[in-house]
């Protein structure tokens, strides 16, 4: 009888990367269960845990052994299967071997393509714990491990040192070795407050033992709430909210078995930096979560998390104090040194750092976007000298201290010192603005200069990647045009901006002087931004035969193209789409096929049902040409869904190719009258039913 058992992985190790914990515990768990999938053992549920020292396993309700199966093994054709004297060929005795068994122990299979000889074979299913060994150790194998490691003599390799390795199934060890060890059923608690083995019985008490015994949360979310909650709690005692950022919560809680929060204060005079200064200093040297009042104002306090409880937590306060203060104190010198320098001072400077060894230096690449900016300016009709200005100085806060010592400030620190030296809030907004969308998501820059700033500098660096011939493969995307690409048209398409995609990237490739072939580079880069829209479009929620629809027209306004796909994902819920798409399609064939082109005059017609339709077009046409100059697509293809009882009429009733060449060139001249009235919009003939 095959029954069911829990069954709990653990292997234990040095410290774990923080940033990758979270990885390695998903890729350990999906790894385990399609080896379970893949050797046809059941199981009702699956658990990860991950801790700094630790990755583990739960997996619910695991069958104690493989179905026995039953398998049908099909042999040579009965006429390929005797000699000529009646005696079994070579293939059949070849055919029986394999089979591991005796010519007459061989069946024949019939069915209504022929005969041929069969053998059927039981099999037994495998017990799980002969099968658990290598799954478990073909799943730690597959791991995604940058740079593995060794240590002391052995030959196995890890992300760190392993120490010890559990392996229960039910109540019983699975006996194995993995990355050296010898499984059992002992594990660690805590480094410090549980020092000594503890011992595991069964895999469903496995967190409830290491939380009782082990002073340790097995479960990384759990801490993930208990961070954040203590967090919040620890910030209100000190008329607070903690400023918690989900990426420095996860990897706090990957640092940490036991977190204990601790409260920290500094030097209120540090308060007069920038709070992003203050954020980044804390966050990413301290891994402190800041403190902020109800209006969103940093406060002199921050909250750690200490992985012990301490007896005397003042000390950890005191120390973690004494390490943030020359922290901030760096910060504070940058600030005030960067400020003694205006930013128009660091352009030549510029000169000196190449962006890519064809396309020049960051000077040159700032020449080229200020010219972007002002003719992408001067087609949205906006303040062209605000946009020449902004793109001028764009990169300068590179050159300054603070941006050389925080990276992730380039563009904020543009926009502080900017204002601090008199430059326009919509200048100094912009050379933030023109780094976003900072990620999947993220909002677009706000402003006009910055949207204008965003979308030259991002068709500068793809003109310029790709006509140096550093396209994009694989998942190797080094100067990150794929975002660049997306950038670029969630700026345009998110904020209503009628800009011509084609057009600038064409500007854009002119641009550069290093010898490139032109038309076969602009064809490359604009298939790869538009195939970054086709991404947009699906993630937003259309269907890919609306855009192959919509990129038949190959629009060039990146807007444009998004109206006209509304449109087309409306005008399908319509309950004339289906049979007008269908017609489409079958007009589109027709003139495809017609040898001759279809008359500009439609003349002779005969049929009341093909004049019936000429007229219904004619007015159609009337009708949706205010309509289109309006770019109003979803009238106009509601509009157009009029002519359904009309088209399904003629094609009931009329016979395109008629032997009569001059009816069948009206009849295709008619055809071609209604095909452009749908293609003023879209390829409907594109969508599927």
């Amino acid at each position: 009888m095959n029954t069911a058992k829990h069954l709990l992985f653990e292997l234990g190790s040095e410290e774990l990367p923080p940033n990758t914990l979270v990885k390695l515990s998903h890729a350990l768990l999906n790894n385990i269960t399609q080896g379970l999938h893949d050797a046809e053992l059941t199981f009702t549920g699956s658990k990860a845990y991950a801790t700094p020292r630790r990755l583990a396993v739960l997996i619910e309700n695991l069958a104690t052994a493989q179905p026995d199966k039953t398998v049908e093994k099909r042999g040579p054709a009965i006429q390929a299967a005797f000699a000529a004297d009646g005696s079994p060929s070579k293939a059949a005795l070849g055919f029986a071997s394999s089979c591991e068994t005796t010519f007459d122990q061989l069946e024949r299979l019939k069915t209504d393509k022929g005969e041929w000889l069969s053998f059927t074979q039981a099999i037994k299913g495998q017990d799980t714990e002969q099968l658990i060994p290598d799954i478990i150790r073909q799943a730690i194998a597959a791991l995604p491990i940058a740079k593995r490691m060794r240590w002391g003599s052995f030959a196995t390799e890890f992300v760190r040192p392993v120490h010890w390795a559990v392996l229960l199934l039910g109540d019983r060890v699975i006996p194995t070795e993995i990355l050296g060890l010898q499984t059992g059923n002992l594990t660690r608690g805590h480094r410090f407050h549980a020092p000594d083995a503890i011992v595991l019985y069964t895999p469903e008490t496995y967190a409830t033992v290491l939380f009782e015994q082990g002073k340790v949360i097995a479960d990384i979310e759990q801490r993930k709430a208990i961070i954040r909650d203590k967090a919040q709690q620890a910030a209100a005692a000190v008329n607070g909210i903690a400023h918690i950022e989900e990426d420095l919560l996860e990897e706090i809680a990957a640092l940490n078995e036991w977190p204990v929060p601790v409260t920290g204060n500094f030097d209120p005079r540090f308060l007069a930096l920038p709070a992003e200064v203050l954020i980044t200093t804390m966050q990413t040297n301290q891994k402190y979560f800041p403190v902020k009042n109800a209006e969103g104002q940093l406060l002199a306090h921050f909250i750690t998390f200490s992985n012990i409880e301490s007896s005397r937590p003042e000390s950890i306060q005191h120390g973690n104090e004494r390490v943030v203060t020359p922290r901030l104190a760096d910060a504070e010198f940058f600030w005030n040194q960067d400020r003694k320098h205006r930013l128009e001072s660091r352009l030549a400077s510029l000169a000196h750092i190449v962006f890519q060894e064809k396309l020049g230096t960051v000077a040159d690449k700032t020449d080229r976007v200020v010219r972007l900016a002002e003719i992408i300016a001067k087609q949205l009709d906006a303040n062209v000298e605000a946009a020449k200005r902004a793109a001028l100085l764009a990169k300068t806060d590179l050159m300054t201290e603070m941006v050389g010592e925080f990276g992730n400030l380039q563009g904020i620190m543009g926009r502080y010192y900017a204002l601090a030296e008199g430059e326009s809030k919509e200048v100094a907004w912009a050379l933030e603005e023109h780094y976003f969308p900072k990620q999947s998501g993220s909002p677009t820059a706000s402003t006009c200069t910055g949207q204008v700033l965003a979308i030259a500098e991002k068709v500068d660096t793809l003109a310029g990647i790709f006509s140096a011939g550093l396209i994009p493969t694989g998942d190797k995307d080094p100067y990150a045009l794929r975002r660049a690409a997306l950038g670029a048209l969630r700026t345009i398409i998110e904020n209503n901006l009628v800009l011509n995609i084609r057009e600038l990237l064409a500007i854009a490739l002119g641009q550069f002087a290093h010898v490139f072939d032109f038309e076969a580079t602009q064809t490359a880069l604009v298939d790869f931004v538009f195939d970054r829209l086709k991404g947009y479009c699906l993630d937003q929620g259309f269907r890919a035969d609306e855009f192959e629809a919509v990129m038949t027209l190959l629009p060039a306004e990146p807007l444009d193209f998004i109206q006209r796909l509304q449109a087309v994902k409306a005008f399908r819920q319509l309950p004339e789409a289906q049979s007008l798409a269908a017609a489409n399609k079958r007009i589109r064939n027709i003139l495809k096929k017609s040898e001759t082109a279809p008359a500009e005059r439609i003349g002779k017609l005969l049929e009341p049902q093909e004049q019936q339709l000429l007229h219904a077009a004619e007015q159609s046409a009337q009708a949706i040409q205010p309509l289109l100059a309006q770019r109003d697509y979803q009238a106009t293809l509601t509009r157009l869904a009029n002519l359904r009882n009309e088209v399904d009429a003629f094609f009931d009733h009329v016979m395109v190719m008629s032997d009569d060449l001059e009816l069948r060139a009206s009849r295709l001249a008619l055809l071609h009258f209604l095909s452009e009235q749908f293609l003023t919009c879209a390829d409907i003939s594109k969508l599927q039913s």
